[in-house]
């Protein structure tokens, strides 16, 4: 028969097990997530391990809740002025429609679902904001009205130049979280990752100030 100190030592022995146990699957858990964010942004940067389809513009995509329609690319510089510096942005061109059919809301892609994938080993580039509707921030695209003319901005270098250009496109997922881990499980849109690489052809065009 046990002795009194021995079942004592046991149940200690049971609850460091338990402790570790929950550590472990947490540590497990992390690893697992911290893959799944390499797979969707390093797919993008090198195209031998490139893990979404590349795809030329004119192109229409569906990813998540939208539907972008790319059609092209301008390379918008404005020449050193007087009491200014040489610029140059990268920007580009897109039809955007709502195809929401899990919400059915209105809602604006200013959620920072492109990137400028620069190749090289250079990190990919947010864009500084998504504008449709003659350049409207944050414009709402409504469920089942057609696509809105749209458009995104990239900052480069102001001597920046290309003959194609490559844009990685976010998309959502309509889903919950693993109850299992004490979290939501209700779907909601969430879970970016990678949805295909567009590559476009960019004109030059010099932004002297003048109206056109």
């Amino acid at each position: 028969m046990e002795s009194l100190d021995e079942v004592i030592d046991a149940m200690i022995a049971d609850r460091v097990i338990h402790r570790h146990r929950r550590i472990w699957l947490i540590l497990i858990a992390l690893v697992v997530a911290a893959i799944l964010v390499v797979l969707a942004t390093g797919g993008w940067k090198e195209k031998k391990g490139r893990t979404v389809p590349t795809l030329e513009a004119p192109v229409t995509i569906t990813a998540g809740r939208f539907e972008y329609g790319f059609t092209k690319a301008e390379i918008i510089r404005k020449p050193k002025g007087e009491y200014s510096k040489a610029e140059t942005k990268l920007k580009v061109y897109f039809t955007a429609k709502n195809i929401d059919s899990e919400e059915q809301t209105s809602t604006s892609m200013d959620h920072g679902m492109m990137r400028f994938v620069p190749g090289g080993g250079k990190d990919n580039i947010e864009s500084g904001g998504d504008t449709c509707h003659e350049d409207k921030l944050s414009w709402p695209l409504v469920y089942g009205l057609p696509p809105e003319e749209c458009s995104t901005d990239f900052e480069v270098a102001p001597d920046f130049a290309a003959d194609v250009v490559e844009i990685g496109v976010l998309q959502e997922h309509f889903e919950g979280d693993n109850a299992a881990l004490g979290l939501q499980d209700k779907p909601y849109w969430h879970n970016e990752d990678a949805a295909a690489v567009v590559r476009l052809k960019p004109t030059v065009v010099i932004d002297d100030g003048k109206d056109k």
